[in-house]
């Protein structure tokens, strides 16, 4: 699986106007909402349900990055966004740095294998220390599409 399987283009934000870790998770469902890749009439649920997974341990995984993500019905396969923080937000993080790369994930609860395919494609980016730079240096949507094509690409 690819990160540009997963990632929803339209869905991407490159300048998150959060400042809090609630505001991110509500800013990224709502792009979601906004490029048609989950129902408008969704966001409460999907927004809760990220919550809840984020209250029972940070998804702050350190090195600038979090991966808020739930299980949910009616996910047909794994999709998620990317939303950029220039300032960093406070996500609890395992390191206790700021976060400055949040990457959301929606999978369904009837498909685990997908969901950890999914976890295993963003984490073998984000465990790069060049790939992360990158991603917290690029300024627009169009430069964060293009990281993802050529992460991709080198696999």
């Amino acid at each position: 699986m690819k990160l540009s399987d997963i990632i929803v283009e339209e869905a991407i934000v490159a300048d998150l106007k959060a400042t809090t870790r609630d505001e991110a998770i509500d800013e990224l469902v709502a792009a979601m909402a906004e490029s048609g890749a989950i129902a408008k009439s969704k966001v409460k649920t999907v927004t809760e349900a990220i919550r809840a997974r984020e209250a029972q341990a940070t998804t702050g995984i350190g090195k600038g990055v979090s991966l808020p993500h739930a299980k949910l019905p009616g996910i047909k396969k794994p999709i998620g966004t990317i939303g950029r923080s220039s300032e960093g937000i406070d996500f609890s993080s395992l390191d206790g740095q700021p976060v400055y790369s949040v990457i959301l994930l929606l999978s369904s609860p009837d498909c685990p294998d997908e969901h950890l395919q999914a976890m295993e494609a963003i984490f073998k980016h984000i465990q790069r220390d060049i790939f992360r730079k990158f991603l917290r240096q690029s300024e627009t949507k169009a430069a964060i599409i293009d990281l993802i094509h050529e992460a991709d690409e080198l696999g």
